[in-house]
């Protein structure tokens, strides 16, 4: 039984590696609430006033899947708890919070770690990261189309987009809750050339056999590689 979690910059195609990955596995998928987030657009209209309420929003239903995620020991999250730090912190590096909204964030994070650690299954079992430049990042919102992400609607999203990807570096680097991996999203497009993706369900699934998470002979049942490859 195996908990994977995803993680990348907007754009980057969590949610769609989610769903063929968990496509292949026969496992669960988790996805982040995003077309249905009240916030979200609320966030993009007026940064400064927003950051705060956004982030708790995204803490509470992130915690949330991780803890169901952990205790069905049989899924692939889009994107987990583990990285919520990151948006928050670079918001408030920015102006976008107070003081003590940080403290109480801090805070409140720290106690839902501290509710994990005190779970049967405390951590994910593996950490995919999704690696994309710029170019790659832009060139995926836009063919996704959610206009309050687009340069158009707010030009300076350039310098928004630019310094997460600068945040990443050193989150991955830092992340040690589970075995890692990267993809490199850039060389690899899963989302179109089944070429590519395959590659990287084939990296993905040699990493958890060397980690005893699979057999060393699984297989994936045909109808699963039909559905993930149809994806």
């Amino acid at each position: 039984m195996t908990v994977i979690v995803l993680s990348g910059p907007i754009g980057a195609g969590k949610s769609s590696l989610t769903t063929i990955l968990s496509k292949y596995l026969g496992t669960k998928p988790f996805y982040e609430s995003v077309d249905d987030n009240p916030v979200l657009p609320l966030f993009y209209e007026d940064p400064k006033k927003y950051a705060f309420l956004l982030q708790i929003f995204f803490l509470n239903t992130r915690f949330h899947s991780i803890k169901a995620a952990l205790t069905d020991d049989n899924n692939v999250l889009d994107r987990s708890i583990y990285e919520d730090s990151l948006f928050f912190h670079m918001n408030a590096d920015i102006g976008r919070a107070t003081k003590e909204e940080v403290a109480t964030y801090d805070e409140l994070l720290e106690s839902m770690m501290d509710e994990l650690e005190r779970m049967p299954k405390k951590h994910p079992d593996l950490l995919v990261h999704i690696d994309v430049s710029y170019d790659t990042m832009i060139s995926r919102i836009r063919k996704r189309g959610r206009s309050y992400e687009q340069l158009s609607y707010d030009p300076t999203l350039e310098d928004y987009y630019k310094r997460l990807l600068k945040y990443y570096k050193p989150w991955y680097k830092d992340y040690d809750y589970s075995p890692k991996i990267k993809i490199n999203g850039d060389q690899l497009d899963f989302m179109a050339s089944q070429d590519d993706r395959k590659q990287v369900l084939d990296t993905i699934v040699a990493q958890l056999k060397d980690m005893g998470k699979l057999p060393a002979d699984w297989q994936p049942a045909p109808e699963n590689v039909k559905a993930a490859m149809e994806e």
